[in-house]
């Protein structure tokens, strides 16, 4: 998932603000007791969501994709007085984990889950976001752009998680391979659609920032 040396990375790692003991807590809980603990958003990608929401300071957050919850938790970090996270996740396994994490942090009166397929979901959400961050399946990504488009508040930013998919985006396209297909079709809609200024990171396994104009 890194794409510079692991030296370096170490280093910028290093270099970086250490992450809250909760947050170091929640991911040796994972890595002990969770499939797939790599899911995890984890220390650096964790202090630039945390460092983004900081400099947004948003009242209204929608996350498309839970896991335990340590980019949610990242994210609160920069709520608003009043701010609130919506967080969906279909794990209905997870939900207690990232409740005990969400009520122990302080944060648990602001941010609501929901469980459950986000496109039967975020339909019934009648609110305006000020950030949006996605990082569930990726085949879905093209279907929850459109879902999600028109309640991104003018200003507003999207970041899209793993969007380089491990260099598969760059590969031979495979194909029965319909995540990196999708996230294919996604890349060049965030590129090209007139309503965004976009950005791709290569930060661990792609992070793209979009400001809706």
């Amino acid at each position: 998932m890194d794409f510079i040396p692991s030296e370096l990375q170490a280093y910028a790692e290093s270099h970086t603000e250490l992450e809250p003991k909760l947050l170091q807590q929640l991911t040796k809980e994972t890595w002990q007791k969770v499939l797939q603990p790599r899911m995890l958003s984890g220390h650096f990608q964790g202090r630039l969501l945390s460092l983004i929401s900081k400099l947004i300071q948003p009242t209204s957050v929608l996350e498309i994709g839970t896991y335990t919850g340590y980019s949610a938790l990242s994210l609160a970090e920069g709520l608003s007085k009043e701010g609130k996270i919506h967080t969906v996740d279909r794990n209905e396994e997870l939900y207690d984990l990232q409740r005990k994490y969400f009520d122990i942090s302080g944060f648990g009166p602001q941010i609501i889950q929901y469980t459950g397929d986000a496109r039967g979901i975020i339909p019934k959400m009648n609110m305006q976001f000020d950030l949006i961050f996605m990082d569930a399946d990726k085949k879905s990504y093209p279907t929850y752009f459109e879902l999600i488009i028109d309640k991104l508040k003018p200003g507003g930013l999207l970041l899209s998680d793993n969007v380089l998919w491990s260099g598969k985006v760059i590969e031979t396209l495979h194909p029965k391979d319909e995540d990196t297909k999708a996230l294919l079709a996604y890349n060049k809609v965030l590129k090209d659609d007139p309503r965004l200024e976009t950005v791709l990171l290569p930060i661990r396994d792609g992070l793209t920032l979009s400001r809706k104009r």
